[in-house]
C-alpha cells in the first residue's frame, strides 16, 4: 500500500516534469507560497469556531516543565507573530472541503480515522505535543512530551517517536509555510536519548523553497538547550489541495 502511494506521487512529479502538461501539477510561485497564501493557508487549518476536539491543550498528563512553556508561547500569540496550532485526530478534519489531489485518493470503508500521533487515547501514555507556527518567519515550535507507550530503552522514548514527531511537525509547517503535502526524504541523526515524561523542544525551519520543493531543518533539544536529542532535515512536495464538489461534502 505504501509503495503504492509513493508511486503516485512519482507520476505526479514525473507528469510536472513534462513541459507540455503543467495543468496535472501546477507550479506555485515562490512569492504565492511565502507570501499572501500563507493566511489562507493558516485560517482553513485553524477554524476560528468548531466542534471538533483539539488535543493540544493541556491535560493532568502534562509536566510542569511543558506547562510553562506552553503558557509562554501562548502569550505571544497575543501579538500575532506566533500561532498555536489546533489538533484533530485527523488531518482530514484540518482540510474540510478540500481533498488530496486526483490520483491521489484512497477508497476505505473504515470510519475511525486517526493521524499517527494521535492514535494513543489515553492521556499522557503516547504523544503529548503542541505545535506553535510563526507565519512571518516561516517556521515552528513544537512541545513534545513522550508518555510510557512511546518507550524504547528501559525508561527513554523510542528513537522512532522522535522520528515521527520531527516528521509531524515538518508536515504542518510545509503546509502552512507553502502548502507541502508529502515527506520527500526525512534524514535524522540521534545525538542523545529522550527521558519519558520530560520534555522536548522542536524548532523547525524553512530553509528554502526550490523547483516545487521547501527544504527544512530541525533541532531537537531540551528546554535549556543544553542537551540536543536529535537534528533532522526534511524535504516536502508542495501540491496544492482541491476543492471538493458538493456531492462529496
Amino acid at each position: 500500500m505504501m509503495r503504492t502511494g509513493f508511486q503516485r506521487v512519482a507520476r505526479l512529479i514525473h507528469h510536472k516534469a513534462l513541459p507540455r502538461t503543467p495543468h496535472l501539477l501546477p507550479r506555485l510561485h515562490q512569492a504565492s507560497a511565502f507570501g499572501s497564501s500563507t493566511d489562507s493557508l493558516v485560517a482553513r487549518f485553524c477554524p476560528e469556531k468548531t466542534d471538533l476536539k483539539d488535543y493540544a491543550l493541556p491535560n493532568a498528563s502534562w509536566s510542569p516543565d511543558m506547562l510553562s512553556l506552553y503558557q509562554e508561547f501562548l502569550e505571544k500569540t497575543k501579538s500575532g507573530r506566533w500561532i498555536k496550532l489546533p489538533s484533530f485526530k485527523s488531518n482530514r478534519e484540518h482540510i474540510q472541503g478540500f481533498k488530496l489531489p486526483s490520483g491521489l485518493v484512497a477508497a476505505s470503508d473504515k470510519q475511525d480515522w486517526r493521524i499517527f500521533t494521535r492514535c494513543i487515547q489515553l492521556e499522557g501514555q503516547g504523544y503529548e505535543y503542541v505545535i506553535f507556527f510563526n507565519p512571518s518567519e516561516k517556521k515552528s515550535v513544537c512541545l513534545f512530551q513522550p508518555g510510557p507507550y512511546l518507550e524504547g530503552p528501559p525508561g527513554f522514548a523510542h528513537g522512532g517517536s522522535l522520528a515521527a514527531m520531527m516528521d509531524e511537525t515538518f508536515s504542518k509547517t510545509a503546509y502552512l509555510a507553502g502548502e507541502g503535502l508529502f515527506t520527500l526524504s526525512l534524514n535524522v541523526r540521534f545525538k542523545n536519548l529522550i527521558p519519558v515524561g520530560s520534555l522536548a523542544v522542536l524548532d523547525i525551519q524553512v530553509e528554502k523553497i526550490e523547483d516545487q520543493k521547501l527544504y527544512m531543518s530541525c533541532i531537537a533539544q531540551s528546554r535549556d538547550k543544553q542537551t540536543v536529542y536529535a537534528k533532522s532535515s526534511g524535504v516536502f512536495l508542495q501540491l496544492q489541495l482541491e476543492e471538493e464538489s458538493s456531492e462529496q461534502q
